[in-house]
């Protein structure tokens, strides 16, 4: 008996024990207020809900995301839901500036993206990027999509990883937080959901994190689509128990 019930004990010790393995002493438990924000704008641009991105927009700025932030956000995610969700985004966002400038509203352009002076390939850059977010080395040959097309996979490394996600303006994480609101959004991207929310807990965002973001994509769009992120996020946070 008391040794069934150190057994007891121990198997939950350990199971807390991986739990917080995934919620280090360091790693906060929510999303910053910008972060709340960058969310919504993003899910409400790829979904094209523009009559609710421009009060969205609007709070992001009200709550401390700077203009230059904004519009990397709204670049960014063309690369997962096209140009023109990603052009009336930025339509959105003029209109909503000339319309707080009416209103005296001064918003804070912010910093501009760093140049980039490096000599060395972009493919070379845009791996070494990916690497970076993977932790993960970019080694051995092709497989799947990689194989069998492999013009994409060269156009992903030298401009989504390269070109797009080296910008300093975001970091990695409000990038992966970008593209995992994208993709829940438009839906029918399972395998790529899945991907990014494990690139999401490699830079360091935790999976109440996670959690929260969904919270904030249903409180944005709807249940629908948050409970379809939610059924992916449940499965990578159990491959990393």
């Amino acid at each position: 008996m008391r040794i069934s019930l150190l057994l007891l004990v121990v198997g939950s010790l350990m199971g807390i024990g991986r739990l917080n393995a995934q919620n280090r002493p360091n790693q906060p438990a929510t999303l910053s207020v910008k972060q709340q924000r960058i969310v919504s704008i993003a899910a409400l641009t790829a979904k094209g809900d523009l009559q609710k991105l421009q009060p969205a927009l609007a709070a992001g700025l009200d709550e401390g995301l700077t203009v230059n932030e904004i519009k990397e956000v709204l670049v960014h995610l063309y690369a997962y839901c096209g140009f023109p969700r990603s052009i009336r985004g930025l339509q959105t966002l003029m209109a909503v500036l000339d319309e707080r400038k009416k209103k005296g509203i001064s918003d804070k352009m912010g910093r501009v993206a760093s140049p980039i002076t490096s000599n060395v390939p972009k493919y070379e850059r845009g791996k070494k990027v990916l690497e970076q977010l993977s932790g993960q080395p970019e080694t051995g040959p092709k497989r799947g999509y990689a194989a069998f097309s492999p013009e994409i996979e060269v156009f992903l490394k030298e401009h989504l990883f390269a070109d797009i996600f080296e910008r300093d303006v975001l970091s990695y994480a409000d990038r992966e937080l970008t593209t995992i609101s994208v993709l829940t959004s438009i839906g029918g991207a399972e395998p790529m959901l899945q991907s990014h929310l494990g690139l999401c807990l490699h830079v360091g965002l935790t999976g109440p994190q996670l959690e929260q973001a969904m919270a904030v994509i249903e409180t944005s769009l709807g249940k629908s689509e948050a409970d379809a992120g939610r059924a992916v996020l449940t499965q990578v946070l159990a491959a990393k128990l």
